[in-house]
This record gives structure tokens, C-alpha cells and sequence, in this order.
């Protein structure tokens, strides 16, 4: 809501007549299409901005204020190309000037394109500034995440050169005709980048109107509206009204940092993804891509899509490197199956992994014979793995096999009526009794049809649903969340795929919804799975002649949106599920005896207790069909989360807690007879995974989670207790910290008090332990020495080394002598994205390899001259370049730049200290290459 009037009342006084507070006073005529195109956008509008200028600059001359407070006046400006002419002009004008006026500085400029932008959400800016980045404004980014969420579009293709002071132009004619040539040049390719920009919002999903346009749109009214005291009727409710998201509603599509191994890792196709850790994590296997030389894989890498941690996981026994497999998990066990090694050797092998031990094991399978095939797909019911279709050089698959896991025998499902016939990199999934399966390549064509197979009666049937079919596609995404399925991506690659085609099952209808993504992400041969309510999806890409390898980055969508419309109708649907008439539970005969599970009474009244009441029953299941029968259970509403499910002692069963709503639905029923019909009721299908009730077994109640402050406010409240000491000191307990390593550090201010001291060390063993702290410290103030030394305190712990992994790259530090720069990450990316394979880097302030190590590891510079002069940093900065194996392509200079830094060997210079590295910037120009080529001769400082 106060996104909408503050957007409304932006965009109010755009329209309007009076002048803005720039020094132009209007908006700069060559973005006014790019303004208009974002500014109609629902999720986002612009706050100020400039198409980019070419400008004479003069400040006051001034030793003590700041540059940016000392104020000055253009003597030359334009947002178009620069006349020379003009510009010479106005320059050497200046220079007859009055010498009694008050002395300037008069410094040429070239600034870029630059517009800030308010946007709805975090995943909305990642939408616009993803766009920007792939446009060319490199260093675009979020600049506020707090109450408003603010973009800054821009790029570093600025300049400023300093011609003198008024009255004594230090240039010549040639060389500001010169500089004016320069500067055209780049607002040549600021202007390109800007038409790429536009190109871009206008191809994902943003529109364009004009401002006057802008003030008569129906939805500013509505907000115009409510600012002014009426009602305005929320995105929700209009959704809810509509039936589902409308047509000009998006999913972003959000790229997922990764931290721990690199990114390049997950540059990968044809691999397979499962969730892992109660599914919340993914576990990716094989494929084709990876870093360095692209090759067909066997890694297995865990991805934790909450934290962006990804690791490597250590296994015995890979099996061959392979693509186009499928992976399906059992229980704690991945199961791979097929497969290609090389274009020759297609594979019908079937590999297990456990992955609570890590150990691969090749299976001996029994039974029908399965062919070798790759491009297949399979799914998962309870402990039986289904597989249909697959190809194998020429031949395209029709058959239908399914995998009992169990006793590792194969059997083939013979073909039926309405069966989806013979075909490749199709797309199946499994939800309760049913697998369904979409698209792929016939023996002649890509097909766009949806079956299922129902597992219980063995018929296949051709869906019949209402709406827009999904468009036909093979190579594409398919995934199951609540009562949707999904599909997209895929080929034939075109603007469908910037969409997710969702069948409801429970309206029977299709919906289409746009996805806002960067326009650079190729969702063929990807991954996708749920984890929560978010969709992420690993991998993907193509080879093209033209162009090369494209691999896609790992990517999130949200999925609550989906429901967010449907929540009145699921309610309704939860109230109706609720009066069921006829439900049936399988007896304790129709399970395998356990001594210590009492069988459901035909008579068990008094088992149940009242509504109101706490249920002590549980639902026993063999543990193969556990994650089935748990999901149905949760599904409705049954799974009682106040208690923790539990393995009974033969563990091969698992009992889960139910509500007392479940054990009202079992009171109501007056018959269990074992020859009772199955119908689509979810009881039933509790049944036919061989569910036993418990009746009058407690278990365990869960803990509430709590967050970590209030756990160390509850374990210090007790200290405090124990020492007869005032409570009120809790009030100075801190809400935030930071972790280095395996090191918890408090805030500068945490517990200064001098009351604290008393509680001695065992103050500090409660806060550690309280917030799962191996190792606790207190920050201290940054050295105001010119080495600015750390001044953290250690607290529980012996030492302050601590190794932090960012990137993919290891910096070891000891945290007590040596700060750790946070607020550069991005600018690191930036560093490491770049490509310097041949180039020569000077880092006049290397600290501990803030950037030395990204130019080395990931942007491959040859050589890299550290200059540092803190012996605490360098003897970090040399075991980092060990243990990231570059120590080989750097040269270490102890002491002060000035004096150690390289002449005229430069690509590139990196100046990185804050507040200001203005001191260095003579030394960082004598550095470059190209300083000594145009100068080989000594010339005076004061030019600097």
C-alpha cells in the first residue's frame, strides 16, 4: 500500500509543469521512453535519473571541505554529443576570467546513464537489476533493502580529468579536443547499452506508456484514490476475484548466490537433481558442463537453496561419468539408472547411492530386461521406481518398466488404451497414486500431451482439462506443489518459454503464468525442484556453432503466489475433505506384525478423546511408503506438528503423530472391512499403503523453535537469577551479531557494563553455548593506524584464525590483528567476473587478498603485484595464495606502495581503501602500461 502512493505521487509530479529539482529541471528527453517503460510497470518506479552528460565541472578550491559539500557550477554541460567548439569556448573563457574571482578547480567529465529506481520487493529489484547487468550496466545493484527497496542502474564507463583552475588551464587545445573525442565515444556506448536496456524491459514483460498517459491509467487512479481517503482494493483480492493471477501478473525469477564451491560448478545439462535432508536441500549428480573443460560428470554436489551453500560431497565408487540419466530417491537412497558415456556406449546400469554413508554400489537387477537408453524419465511411488520411454541411437522407446526397489527385479507394464506411445526427453512425476507425463519427441514430431498412469488400477488415460493446452515441447521442466503441476521451459526455445503452464487438479483447469526473468537464462535440460515454496532449478543450457556453450546460472521462483488466489477455494475444499462418509483404514492384519502396534478396535470410542482434546495416536507405515503416507497426511491438515514422529525399534516402520480431526474422521466410520472398495478419498489411499492406527501412544512432543536471541535472553536470565542479579541488565543484551568462521562476534557494545564483569567467564560459556558458539568475540574499533588493526577481543576460545570461504575462494585470517571487509562482496564478484587470462594486475592495498584472490581464482590474472604494509595482513595474504593454489602467479611487496609499487607494468591498477586511496592515485598511474608509454620521461607531481 505505501508503495503505491509513494509511487502514485512520484509519478503525479512528473505530469506536472513545475520544474524538478535537477539542475536541468525536467527529465532528459532521450530516457524518457526507457522512465515511461518502467515507470508502467506495477513492481517498480523511478525515483531520479540522468541519460548520461558530458560536462566542464567548477568547484571552489577548498583544503578542509569535502569534495562533495563544496558546491560549483557547470561552465559547460550537454546530454548529447559534445562540440568541440563549444566546449573550447567555454573552457578557455574561464581562463581570461577575472583573476580576483574566487579560485575553482576545473575538471572535463563524462558521466554515464544513472537512474534509481523504488522497487515492490527484493526478488523484483533482482528481476530489473539482472536486466541492467545483462544490458552492460556492470554495476548496477540493490543500494537500499529497508523499508523502501532502492536499484541504482549504472555502469563504469565514466570519466574525469582535471584541466586546472580558473585562470590557469594547465591543457592544451589539442588535448581537450581530444578528451572531447574521447567522451563522445563513450556516450556512443552509453547509448547503445541504454537501446539494450530498453530492448530488454520490453521483451520481459514491461510495457510502455507516457507519463501524461501514466496520470489516466486506471490502477494510479485507484491508488490516487486511496490517497486521498479511499478505498483502495488490494492485488489480492483482485485475484481472488479474477479466479487465479492475471494476465499482466509475473513470477520473478531470482539468481541464486552461491557460496562454498563456484558457481561454474552448476554449469551443467542432461544432470538429474533430488531433494535431499527432508528436502531441504538438493543433491546434483552427472551431466554435461562443469568447470574447466566441459566433459560428461560424476560429481555429486549438495546445494542448500536457502544459505547458497554448495559443497562437494566425498563418495566411494562413482559410477562412470554420464548424462541424460535419471535419479530417483527411496528413502536415503538415490537410485541412477541409464544413461549416455559417450555417443556410443548407452548405458543400462542401475547405481545406488547412500547418502547417509556416501558409498556408491552398482546393482544386480533381476527380472524383465530393461534395454540401455538415456533420455528417459522416471518417478517415484512408495519403493517402486517407474520408467517410460528412453532413446538409443535411432530407436525410440515405448516400453514401460518399473523397478522394485526392494527385490531389485524389473517388470514390464504392458502397453494399454489411451498409453502415451514411443518417445524421448519427455518429462514424468509422481503425485499420491498417480504419475504424469508431458511432452517430448515422437518418432516424428514433438508432442503436447498430458497422461497419467494410476499405479493402483494400472490404466493410462489421456487428461482432459480445461483451458490452453501447454504448447508442445520436450527437454522441459515438470514439477508437482500442492495441487498444481508444472511445466516449462524446453524447445522448441521461443517466448513460451518465459511462462509456467500449470494444471490444477483439483478446478481440472490450465493456467499460464509469465515469468519476469533476465531474458538470459535457458531452461532446456535443467532441473526443478521444491523445496518449500520455492522452485529451484539447477542447470541447463545448449551448444550453438555460432556462439558457444550457454549454460544457465541456479535459479528460484517463489511458488506462494500460485495459492495465494485460490486460498477461499481451499478452504472450502479443506471443510468438504473433512465430512468424508465412507472412510476406510486397513486393519493390523494387512501389515506385518509388530508386537508393540496395537490394532485399530472395531469399537474405539473411547480411544478418541474430544475435539478440544490432545490425540495420542499415531499412523504406523512401512518406512519405504513413509514420505507417501507423511505427505498425505500433511496435504490435509492430519499430521499433528506439535509431536515428533518416530522409527519403531524394527526399523522398518515409521509412526506419525495424527490430529484429533483424523481420529474424528475414523470415529465416524461404522465398517472396516478389508473388501471394502477403494475410491479417490485420501483414507483409502492411507489404506493401500498398509497404514496401521495407534491408538493411546503419547510419543514425543516437539519443541518449539525458538530464535537464537531468545535463547541466549533465556539462558543469561538465568545466570542472572542464580547470581541475585537485577534483571534489567538483560535490556542490554544484543539483538545482532556476525559470524567469521566458527567465531560468534558480538557488537563493540555488548556487555560494558561493569556488573557483567562479575559473572567472569561463565558469562561468556552461557552466551556461547546459547548460540551454538564454539569460538565467541566482541568487536573492537578499527585501528586508527595507518595499518587499521583489528581490536577483537576473544572471549571462549584459544585464538582468532578463522577460515571464511566466499566464492569458491578460501581467506584465512587471524581475526584478532586483522579486519575483514563484509560490504565489498559484490564489488569482489565484479572483479572475479572479469576476464584478465593475459593481463598484469597492480593491488596497491591487498589486506589479506580481498581482491588479489578473486583476480587469480576466478578472473585467471597472469600476474598480480600485492603491495601491503601490514605484517598481520601479509602473513595471512601468503597462506591464502597457498591454499588456493596461486601462489605461483604472485609477487608479495612489503612496505609502502609509493615507494614498492611497480612502474609501467600495469593492465590494471586496483585502489581499494577506504575512506579514500587519493594518496596512491600518482602512484597507481606510474604503474600502467600505457603511462609509460605517452610519458617516458619524468614529469612534475604537481600534474597529478
Amino acid at each position: 500500500m505505501e508503495f503505491e502512493k509513494r509511487k502514485a505521487a512520484t509519478l503525479s509530479s512528473l505530469g506536472a509543469a513545475e520544474t524538478d529539482k535537477s539542475p536541468k529541471g525536467s527529465l532528459d528527453t532521450p530516457i524518457i521512453p526507457l522512465l515511461n517503460v518502467i515507470n508502467r510497470h506495477p513492481s517498480y518506479y523511478t525515483t531520479s535519473s540522468c541519460s548520461g552528460r558530458i560536462s566542464i565541472l567548477s568547484t571552489p578550491t577548498s583544503s578542509t571541505a569535502h569534495k562533495k559539500a563544496r558546491g560549483g557550477s557547470w561552465l559547460f554541460i550537454t546530454h548529447d554529443f559534445a562540440d568541440k567548439d563549444a566546449v573550447l569556448d567555454a573552457l578557455f573563457r574561464v581562463d581570461d576570467a577575472d583573476a580576483s574571482a574566487q579560485q575553482c578547480d576545473v575538471v572535463f567529465r563524462f558521466e554515464p546513464l544513472i537512474i534509481a529506481v523504488e522497487c515492490r520487493d527484493v526478488a523484483s529489484a533482482q528481476t530489473i537489476v539482472s536486466l541492467a547487468i545483462a544490458a552492460g550496466f556492470r554495476e548496477s545493484g540493490i543500494t537500499s533493502v529497508g523499508k523502501r527497496v532502492i536499484v541504482g542502474i549504472r555502469c563504469s564507463i565514466r570519466m574525469e580529468v582535471p584541466l586546472g583552475e580558473t585562470g590557469r588551464v594547465l591543457v592544451s587545445t589539442e588535448y581537450v579536443e581530444f578528451l572531447v573525442g574521447v567522451a563522445n565515444q563513450k556516450m556512443e556506448a552509453n547509448r547503445k547499452r541504454t537501446d539494450g536496456f530498453f530492448q530488454a524491459l520490453l521483451g520481459n514483460g514491461f510495457g510502455g506508456l507516457g507519463v501524461a498517459e501514466m496520470k489516466d491509467c486506471a490502477e494510479i487512479n485507484e491508488v490516487a484514490d486511496s490517497i486521498n481517503g479511499g478505498v483502495e482494493q488490494t492485488q489480492l483480492e483482485k485475484t481472488a476475484i479474477d479466479g487465479g493471477l492475471g494476465a499482466s501478473d509475473c513470477l520473478p525469477i531470482a539468481p541464486m548466490t552461491i557460496d562454498g564451491e563456484p558457481v561454474e560448478r552448476l554449469f551443467l545439462w542432461g544432470h538429474t537433481a533430488c531433494t535431499v535432508d527432508d528436502q531441504k536441500k538438493v543433491l546434483v549428480y552427472g551431466g554435461f558442463g562443469g568447470m574447466g573443460r566441459h566433459a560428461r560428470r560424476n560429481d555429486c554436489l549438495l546445494l542448500d537453496p536457502l544459505g547458497g551453500a554448495l559443497d562437494v560431497v566425498k563418495v566411494e565408487n562413482s559410477p562412470p561419468p554420464r548424462l541424460g540419466h535419471t535419479a530417483s530417491m527411496v528413502g536415503k537412497h538415490m537410485f541412477v539408472i541409464g544413461g549416455r558415456a559417450d555417443p556410443v556406449n548407452i548405458l543400462n546400469d542401475v547405481w545406488v547411492l547412500d547418502t547417509v554413508t556416501n558409498i556408491w554400489k552398482q546393482l544386480e537387477c533381476g527380472g524383465s530386461a530393461f534395454a540401455p537408453r538415456h533420455r528417459h524419465a522416471a518417478a517415484v511411488v512408495g519403493s517402486k521406481i517407474y520408467i517410460y520411454g528412453g532413446l538409443n541411437n535411432d530407436t525410440v522407446f515405448s516400453s514401460f518398466h518399473v523397478l522394485d526397489t526392494i527385490n531389485l527385479k524389473w517388470i514390464e507394464i504392458p502397453c494399454s488404451t489411451d498409453w502415451p506411445g514411443a518417445r524421448h526427453s519427455h518429462a514424468m512425476v509422481a503425485t499420491e497414486s498417480q504419475l504424469f507425463i508431458f511432452g517430448g519427441c515422437g518418432t516424428d514430431k514433438v508432442l503436447g500431451e498430458l497422461f497419467s498412469f494410476d499405479v493402483r488400477t494400472h490404466r493410462w488415460q489421456k487428461e482432459q482439462i480445461n483451458g490452453k493446452v501447454p504448447r508442445a515441447q520436450f527437454s522441459h521442466l515438470m514439477f508437482v506443489y500442492k495441487h498444481f503441476i508444472g511445466i516449462m521451459g524446453g524447445c522448441p526455445v521461443n517466448k513460451a518459454c518465459k511462462e509456467i503452464a500449470l494444471a490444477d487438479l483439483k478446478l481440472r483447469a490450465w493456467k499460464h503464468i509469465p515469468l519476469n526473468s533476465a531474458g538470459k537464462d535457458l531452461l532446456v535440460r535443467s532441473t526443478a525442484n521444491v523445496v518449500d515454496d520455492s522452485l529451484v532449478i539447477v542447470g541447463g543450457g545448449a551448444a550453438c556453432y555460432a556462439f558457444g556453450t550457454k549454460f544457465s546460472e541456479p535459479l528460484t521462483i517463489n511458488l506462494l503466489p500460485i495459492i495465494s488466489a485460490t486460498g477461499a477455494i481451499s478452504r472450502n475444499e479443506k471443510a468438504q475433505n473433512c465430512d468424508v462418509e465412507k472412510p476406510y483404514v486397513s486393519r493390523s492384519s494387512d501389515v506385518p506384525s509388530n508386537d508393540s502396534a496395537e490394532a485399530v478396535p472395531q469399537s474405539h470410542e473411547s480411544s478418541i478423546e474430544s475435539e478440544t482434546g490432545i490425540s495420542h495416536s499415531f499412523v504406523l507405515l512401512e518406512r519405504d511408503f513413509a514420505k507417501v503416507g507423511k505427505d498425505l497426511l500433511k496435504k490435509h491438515g492430519w499430521l499433528d506438528l506439535t509431536r515428533k514422529a518416530y522409527s519403531r525399534e524394527d526399523g522398518k516402520h515409521i509412526c506419525f503423530p495424527v490430529t484429533n480431526k483424523f481420529c474424528s474422521l475414523l470415529h465416524a466410520e461404522k465398517s472396516l472391512e478389508k473388501t471394502a472398495p477403494l475410491s479417490s478419498d485420501p483414507l483409502p489411499t492411507l489404506c493401500k499403503l498398509g497404514a496401521t492406527i495407534i491408538m493411546n501412544d503419547a510419543g514425543e512432543f516437539r519443541k518449539p523453535s525458538h530464535p537464537p536471541a531468545k535463547i541466549m535472553r533465556e539462558a543469561v536470565a538465568s545466570l542472572l537469577k542464580r547470581q541475585d542479579m537485577a534483571e534489567d541488565l538483560l535490556e542490554e543484551l544484543p539483538a545482532r551479531w556476525e559470524r567469521l568462521g566458527d567465531i560468534v562476534v558480538l557488537p563493540e557494545s555488548s556487555f560494558k557494563n561493569k556488573m557483567w564483569d562479575s559473572l567472569g567467564n561463565e558469562l561468556w560459556s552461557t552466551v556461547a553455548k546459547s548460540l551454538g558458539a564454539r569460538r565467541l568475540a566482541r568487536q573492537g574499533r578499527v585501528a586508527s593506524t595507518g595499518t587499521r588493526d583489528s581490536t577483537l577481543e576473544i572471549l571462549v576460545g584459544e585464538n582468532g584464525w578463522v577460515e571464511h570461504r566466499e566464492n569458491g575462494i578460501v581467506y584465512s585470517f587471524d581475526a584478532t590483528k586483522c579486519m575483514f571487509s563484509w560490504g565489498n562482496l559484490s564489488e569482489k564478484l565484479r572483479m572475479a567476473g572479469m576476464n584478465c587470462r593475459d593481463e598484469v594486475v597492480v593491488d596497491l592495498f591487498a589486506g589479506i587478498g580481498y581482491f588479489v584472490l578473486p583476480f587469480l581464482v576466478r578472473a585467471n590474472a597472469k600476474l598480480v603485484y600485492a603491495c601491503e604494509w601490514n605484517l598481520n595482513a601479509i602473513e595471512a595474504l601468503r597462506r591464502n595464495l597457498e591454499a588456493n593454489s596461486v601462489a605461483d602467479r604472485c609477487i608479495v611487496l612489503e612496505g609502502d606502495n609509493r615507494l614498492t609499487a611497480p612502474k609501467g607494468v600495469a593492465n590494471r591498477v586496483n585502489l581499494g581503501l577506504l575512506p579514500t586511496s587519493e594518496l596512491s592515485w600518482e602512484t597507481a598511474v606510474r604503474a600502467l602500461r600505457f603511462f609509460f608509454f605517452y610519458f617516458p620521461y619524468p614529469i612534475q607531481s604537481a600534474f597529478f
